[in-house]
């Protein structure tokens, strides 16, 4: 069982697998098969947990390396049957976690922009981690990007155009909700950059 309760008695939400060396059985820890989408961060749980009330036909799947965003996730998806959590580093989760073609839709929504010059290797979009992403997708599925950092966005642009197993797509995000830092950035008034890649072709 790769799973335990965590948020109430009646309701399974954190994940926890028996082994960190071999992909999950999503169909196990959601106890169903269904469309998997996955949030890249998921902070306090909000964004998930409403797509999740909105789309009950579809799993939901949350990462995160901060225990206590984890914690707060599980608390609200509390009752929803269709979502989960996991608490692990997010490359490491998408590389090693996350079987082959298995997940319809990626969200990352406001990565740690790693604003200072000298800390910009430490962010999270690279070529690798595109290929980790394009092989986890099932065919044609989508990894949905959005950040306010504009040199971000651009480093994000370039990695996505060099990269042969995704063509940028325009995709609407206005029926999605707000996770909170958009809210917060969308009261001070600041331009936020989105982008939509889809899954194109099978890599050599």
């Amino acid at each position: 069982m790769n799973r335990r309760a965590t948020a109430s008695s009646c309701s399974v939400v954190e994940v926890i697998p028996d082994t960190y060396l071999a992909p999950l059985d999503l169909n196990e820890i959601f106890g169903r098969a269904a469309p998997v989408i996955v949030d890249l961060g998921c902070g306090d749980g909000s964004f998930t947990c409403e797509l999740a009330r909105n789309q009950p036909e579809k799993n939901f799947l949350g990462i995160d390396k901060m225990a206590g965003r984890v914690g707060k996730t599980s608390r609200k998806a509390a009752g929803l049957g269709n979502v989960r959590v996991l608490n692990v580093e997010i490359a490491y989760a998408v590389r090693f976690l996350l079987p082959a073609e298995s997940v319809e839709t990626f969200f990352l929504l406001f990565p740690d922009p790693w604003p200072k010059r000298r800390h910009h290797r430490r962010r999270l979009v690279t070529t690798n981690f595109l290929t980790s992403i394009h092989c986890a997708l099932e065919p044609q599925g989508i990894l949905s990007i959005a950040t306010d950092q504009v040199d971000y966005f651009g480093q994000i642009q370039r990695a996505a155009r060099e990269h042969p197993g995704f063509a940028i797509v325009d995709i609407a995000g206005s029926d999605l909700p707000m996770t909170k830092f958009e809210k917060r950035f969308h009261a001070l008034g600041a331009p936020i950059h989105r982008l939509s890649l889809r899954k194109t072709s099978p890599l050599k």
